[in-house]
């Protein structure tokens, strides 16, 4: 928007407040977390489900138009450990390059598989970080972590904020709460 003030010509923002991470407004919020936390709820509806021995996720794939193909939604990090995305598939793709790597490194280091509980606080210290720097934006994807380790299976949900949490069975995407209700069943 653009508006005359005073014989100048003077441009407008939308929200004063959303141009970088370590504004907060008024009201106490950072206007680019919650972006991102948004590009998440509309991402393709995942599903994880665990049991005491396994642990299963489902994606929906989704194209924009009858011309393109389908984009993955569910990766392999490592032989014990897969993800489920919803939201920026870009920024998807380069948090599962880090977790691959620090699988690898791990393996490499301890000749054993890394914790899926240590790969997930990895991870999220890592999209914590871009909460509080002006340099970077905060990953615009949401992460649902499946893995099985000496404790048994996991399913973590990761958010863009840097938040964690371990669940028996959750969603994410478009029409997630329509899924949450049917698992609550």
């Amino acid at each position: 928007f653009i508006t005359k003030q005073g014989g100048r010509c003077r441009r407008m923002f939308r929200n004063q407040y959303d141009t970088d991470v370590t504004t907060w407004s008024p009201q106490g919020r950072i206007h680019q977390v919650e972006y991102a936390m948004e590009a998440v709820k509309q991402g393709s509806a995942c599903i994880g489900v665990r049991s005491k021995k396994h642990a299963v996720l489902t994606a929906l794939k989704r194209s924009a138009n009858d011309m393109s193909s389908y984009q993955k939604k569910i990766f392999k990090v490592d032989e014990h450990v897969g993800i489920a995305i919803s939201g920026l598939t870009a920024d998807a793709r380069s948090l599962c390059k880090y977790m691959r790597t620090e699988c690898l490194q791990h393996k490499y280091v301890y000749e054993s598989p890394q914790t899926v509980q240590r790969l997930v606080v990895d991870v999220a210290d890592k999209c914590q970080v871009c909460t509080q720097s002006s340099s970077s934006r905060p990953f615009g994807v949401g992460l649902l972590v499946a893995g099985v380790d000496q404790t048994g299976p996991h399913i973590y949900y990761n958010c863009p904020s840097g938040n964690y949490f371990e669940y028996k069975a959750f969603t994410i995407g478009a029409r997630s709460q329509a899924a949450k209700t049917d698992l609550e069943k």
